[in-house]
């Protein structure tokens, strides 16, 4: 084996055809610059896709082994797609060498074709569980007019799309942890008189949360309420489905408690991976600033080269595009840890190193 053979090196290197250098152009230097970036891009998605096929076929399992490696190998893969978010986003440094002014020389070139169209960046964010529904213009998102998607590209979207996600796969996940079962909470100790129909550990909880809010945030209550326990209240439709999560209620209450158990050992693993979850939203929502700073700086107010809006569609898929809002949300709904109910003994047995 020879390292050229191996890394196709022939094909890669050779894989740079700046429409600048064609005859009857006049060669934009940065032109180079530009497609080596956004291969390195592609390449950069194609590991993602990778590692996020791993964690779904784990995820997918019927019954998920905590005591094998499966969890930490979910934890381990999330977290080197955070790595690599972090290094595209690094990479924008590099394209801010260019200039608005070498951009020009070779823009026009370019039309229609644009970042809007990167396959393999909608289907990242499809299999993570961005919803058609939850995109910010969803009609202008997915066209095959000039500047938008060839017809094949545009099916194998739309097959993804109502594919498994890892955000449906996570909510499946959480609902089936075991820990509110009563065997492990018949020598439970409550705090307050119990909330009727409601498990005497949330009826606890609910009261010391309530008791910690300020007197601008009482109305929080409420939102804990339709939340966690699917009770709406005095809200209008419209204000129901303003808060309510993609996640279920019990998804969100295993959640909730894994973020307040944390430090028992069998939540450990689980806390790491939904807070890597949130990482990699985080980490793409600066990708999408990065790229909103970028556009506003190369061509301010002028339109993409897919007859995109630039900047106008980018501010708004930022403040829409979160998957995992959910989870990030949850930090609302915490109470300090020195008010943390205690657990049962044969619950804090389960979750302990034996």
């Amino acid at each position: 084996m020879y390292y050229r053979d191996y890394l196709e090196l022939d094909k890669i290197l050779n894989a740079q055809h700046p429409e600048s250098t064609k005859a009857g152009n006049e060669i934009a230097h940065d032109e180079m610059l530009f497609i080596i970036i956004h291969q390195a891009y592609e390449l950069w998605f194609k590991q993602i896709l990778f590692e996020l096929d791993f964690v779904m076929g784990i995820f997918k399992k019927e019954k998920i082994d905590d005591n094998s490696e499966d969890l930490n190998l979910v934890r381990h893969r999330l977290n080197r797609i955070i790595k690599i978010i972090e290094l595209l986003n690094q990479q924008v440094s590099i394209l801010d060498t260019m200039t608005p002014l070498d951009f020009l020389e070779f823009r026009n070139l370019l039309m229609p074709a644009s970042g809007f169209q990167s396959v393999q960046f909608r289907l990242m964010e499809a299999r993570l569980g961005l919803n058609m529904d939850n995109r910010y213009d969803k009609d202008y998102y997915k066209r095959t007019n000039e500047g938008g998607f060839e017809t094949k590209d545009f099916e194998l979207i739309n097959k993804i799309e109502t594919d498994e996600t890892l955000l449906h796969l996570i909510n499946n996940w959480l609902e089936r942890m075991p820990f509110f079962e009563n065997e492990f909470w018949k020598d439970y100790q409550t705090q307050f008189t119990t909330v009727e129909n409601i498990h005497p550990f949330w009826s606890d909880y609910k009261i010391i949360y309530k008791s910690g809010l300020t007197q601008r945030e009482t109305t929080k209550i409420k939102d804990f309420d339709f939340i966690f326990f699917e009770e709406k209240n005095d809200f209008t439709d419209e204000e129901a489905k303003q808060i309510k999560p993609t996640l279920s209620s019990s998804a969100m209450k295993a959640a909730l408690f894994i973020m307040l158990y944390r430090d028992f050992p069998a939540f450990q693993t689980s806390y790491q991976i939904l807070d890597a979850l949130i990482e990699i939203d985080h980490q793409l929502a600066t990708w999408r600033h990065k790229h909103l700073v970028m556009v506003r700086r190369m061509i301010g107010m002028r339109m993409g080269t897919g007859n995109t809006r630039g900047r106008g569609y980018l501010e708004g898929a930022l403040n829409h595009h979160y998957v995992f809002r959910d989870l990030a949300g949850l930090s609302t709904f915490l109470i300090e840890r020195k008010k943390l109910p205690r657990l049962p003994g044969e619950l804090i047995k389960k979750l302990s190193y034996n």
